[in-house]
């Protein structure tokens, strides 16, 4: 996962950043009540170790409730009850964590090949005690499971990422890639693989909550799945 998110420009233009970032807690606090304790102490790594350790980068400090929490719960509302997801490339466990927090009846499995960032998926799952969540030291293409939904953020262009992941979720699953402000010119781009492999593709709006940041998700389904 890198540091560089998908994201539409701000809408708090001209707020001190301290400001958005608190605003941006709240209003995820408020929507995710029960969820709040779990997202702290996960910020609280991914604050400490997650830069540490090279995750994110050291200016992601102060943006992480307003650009990588928000960001990744934005595709909540799009995932189905009581389904397995596989998270693509999860680097720093995004957006697999702050799903599989807010969402305990979805089973996320981090898909992650390198060894520094799975060591510190395993280390932040056991801290937070996620029981619905399981890390993989995999990728992406070398995976022969298949899931109700492959989820992933800032991994690769659609194109690519299609290559990858549509034998994980094909034929009855889907794909819900963050792509923020790219994704009609990555639907563009994707045309003809999507074309020749039987694929649909929609662009979504998303938002975590009322007065958090959105973004676009880009969803690919078979064409003979009627979209949910």
């Amino acid at each position: 996962m890198s540091s560089d998110a998908p994201q539409d420009g701000p809408v708090s233009d001209g707020l001190d950043p301290e400001t958005v970032e608190a605003d941006a807690r709240a209003a995820l606090h408020a929507r995710f009540p029960e969820a709040a304790e779990q997202l702290d102490r996960y910020v609280a790594i991914l604050r400490s170790k997650g830069i540490e350790w090279g995750l994110l980068g050291p200016r992601e400090g102060d943006k992480l409730w307003s650009r990588h929490v928000s960001n990744s719960l934005a595709i909540v509302d799009v995932l189905g009850q009581g389904i397995d997801v596989a998270d693509v490339g999860s680097g720093a466990g995004l957006p697999g964590i702050p799903v599989a927090i807010v969402r305990p009846d979805v089973y996320v499995t981090l898909l992650e090949p390198l060894l520094r960032r799975t060591t510190f998926l395993e280390e932040t799952v056991e801290k937070l005690l996620l029981r619905n969540v399981r890390v993989v030291r995999l990728r992406a293409e070398d995976c022969d499971e298949q899931f109700d939904v492959v989820t992933c953020r800032a991994v690769a262009p659609l194109e690519k990422l299609l290559r990858w992941t549509t034998p994980l979720f094909y034929p009855a699953g889907e794909l819900v890639a963050l792509k923020g402000s790219s994704a009609e010119r990555e639907v563009s781009e994707a045309g003809s693989l999507l074309s020749r492999s039987r694929l649909r593709a929609e662009i979504l709006e998303v938002r975590a909550a009322p007065d958090v940041e959105g973004t676009r998700v880009i969803r690919v389904t078979t064409k003979t799945e009627t979209c949910r």
